[in-house]
């Protein structure tokens, strides 16, 4: 059984950059449901005690389990957001994180307009991404549930821009939101650990 996370944080900790009522449907019911949808899609089956990984991996690769890879590949991505920020976040950058972002981007001030770009220009529902794709730092963004790990890259940040995860705080200015969650949000620690990790 796959379980939704705990959020680690307070519901009112984000505030007033993202509010509890945004919390409380984005992760009490949105991620909820896509929990709940994949546990029934896994309770018997060649998906059935499946860690969560190989259970995105394998149906990415089966056009006949599109349903099951949106609702694995959602579980995954929410959780993922949720430790992408904390309370009291952004802020100051990790030295050899901003180093390698400087030296991957041209400047602090370049990533952070190519990131807010991916996530603005990202069409529709999706997330935009900060990964290691083997070389270096990269941004990517994806639609609905794809997910890095399906394209050989490993998730360092996202932030998530279907409209559940703005629109009550933001209304429809996407940008706004994007600005605040690198401002704001962002766990730059865990950012630069999870950097340290796969870069070895």
């Amino acid at each position: 059984m796959f379980k939704l996370p705990e959020l680690p944080y307070a519901p009112d900790a984000l505030a007033p950059y993202m509010s509890a009522e945004t919390l409380e449907f984005h992760h009490g019911k949105h991620h909820k449901a896509y929990v709940d949808k994949l546990n029934e899609l896994t309770a018997s089956g060649p998906y059935s005690g499946l860690s969560l990984e190989d259970v995105i991996l394998k149906s990415a690769k089966d056009p006949e389990q599109k349903v099951l890879f949106n609702q694995a590949g959602q579980h995954w991505n929410h959780s993922f957001f949720w430790l992408s920020m904390k309370a009291k976040g952004g802020g100051a950058i990790p030295a050899k994180l901003e180093q390698q972002l400087v030296a991957d981007f041209g400047s602090l001030d370049a990533f952070k307009a190519e990131f807010k770009a991916a996530c603005v220009s990202q069409f529709g529902s999706g997330w935009g991404w900060l990964v290691f794709d083997g070389k270096k730092l990269a941004i990517t963004k994806t639609a609905n549930a794809d997910t890095p790990m399906v394209h050989g890259h490993t998730a360092l940040l996202t932030c998530d821009v279907w409209e559940h995860a703005y629109y009550i705080d933001y209304r429809n200015v996407r940008p706004k939101y994007v600005e605040t969650f690198l401002e704001h949000l962002v766990d730059w620690d865990r950012v630069a650990a999870l950097y340290e990790q796969a870069a070895g």
